[in-house]
């Protein structure tokens, strides 16, 4: 068995989940007489506490889809300069829905109002219009924003008149963090994404929720954008059960974080960010002259442990559904081992 900490996308169904794939009852979704997801789109509504939801296929998919649905062609988008949507999204907002991205900054995915208010533009013949501001909660950096924060952010776009999405493709873990219903956080945004395959081990698809207006007319835009899905049921099935069972439990991979960051610091010149460690992320450093990428990612390949690389000269492991304490232990141990045996090679 592989021990993998690349992502929390990386989670297999449960037993239960396959059970219930298995037995689902299906229809045509896009003629929307497939029960399981009507059961998945209105426990979703119910949970995040919007008027109406949507099955789609995957958590870049539900950006894209609302911003595709709250904007025209020409607007701008303000978004965070770190955030997902702008950072791994492919530049679709500019090539599906022909908007201009602008991003504000922000200290691990809090926003300065000030700052944010002065981008909203003005009526000018020269100004795009500011279409959309999209936040992100739990933010790519590994943290929870604030609830107060991104009150005060709906409620300036609310005085300009302007729509507000979140990606929440972590919003359950950023609940877990931040200790609130996850109500709270969504109805901080006019739209939000949610993944069901991100430490909740569904297989496949995100929800996107919002009024019944603009869920009604992002069916119309998910059909425009190839993901009308038919007996999606099979996968919605998965998608309860994530949303009924495994949302629950992911204090367990925040607590396996932290102890994944106390027993990294026993490596030398291994720096964690420790103030990036709100949720089931941990982002940390160490010195080339300890060991290279190459050989650790090497390293610990050969020993059936997967991770990632570097991203702008940070390592980050994500803990996940298939990781344990014991697995944990396994992985400090060999790259300690790596490490002694690199430095004797050098």
């Amino acid at each position: 068995m592989w021990i993998d900490l690349r992502s929390d996308t990386v989670t297999q169904p449960t037993e239960v989940m396959r059970q219930a794939m298995a037995r689902a009852e299906v229809g045509d979704d896009v003629y929307g007489d497939d029960p399981t997801v009507n059961r998945l789109e209105l426990l979703a509504s119910e949970i995040l506490g919007k008027e109406a939801a949507l099955f789609v296929p995957s958590g870049t998919f539900g950006n894209q889809l609302a911003i595709m649905t709250h904007t025209q062609r020409g607007d701008e988008i303000l978004l965070g300069e770190e955030c997902h949507i702008l950072m791994h999204e492919v530049g679709g907002a500019a090539v599906l829905s022909g908007v201009q991205t602008r991003s504000f900054p922000t200290n691990m995915g809090r926003v300065d109002i000030n700052k944010l208010e002065k981008m909203i533009r003005g009526l000018d013949i020269h100004f795009p219009n500011t279409g959309l501001i999209c936040m992100e909660n739990a933010h790519s950096s590994g943290t929870a924003v604030p609830v107060e924060n991104m009150k005060a952010v709906y409620n300036l776009a609310k005085s300009k008149e302007i729509p507000v999405h979140i990606d929440g493709a972590r919003i359950f873990n950023a609940a877990v963090s931040l200790e609130v219903d996850v109500k709270e956080i969504a109805a901080c945004g006019d739209s939000v994404n949610v993944c069901l395959s991100k430490g909740l081990c569904a297989p496949v698809g995100s929800i996107l929720v919002g009024s019944y207006d603009f869920i009604l007319k992002a069916r119309k835009n998910r059909k425009l954008m190839g993901g009308g899905l038919r007996q999606a049921g099979i996968l919605a099935a998965a998608g309860i059960i994530a949303l009924t069972e495994m949302a629950s439990r992911l204090g367990e991979d925040h607590k396996n974080a932290r102890y994944l960051a106390d027993r990294l610091e026993e490596i030398e010149s291994c720096h964690v960010n420790r103030d990036r460690l709100d949720i089931n992320m941990v982002f940390f450093t160490l010195s080339e002259s300890v060991i290279s990428e190459s050989a650790l990612i090497t390293g610990l390949n050969s020993e059936k442990i997967r991770v990632n690389g570097q991203e702008d000269g940070e390592y980050r492991f994500v803990t996940n559904y298939g990781v344990s304490i014991e697995d944990i232990d396994q992985l400090v141990q060999t790259m300690k081992n790596i490490i002694v045996n690199y430095s004797h090679d050098r």
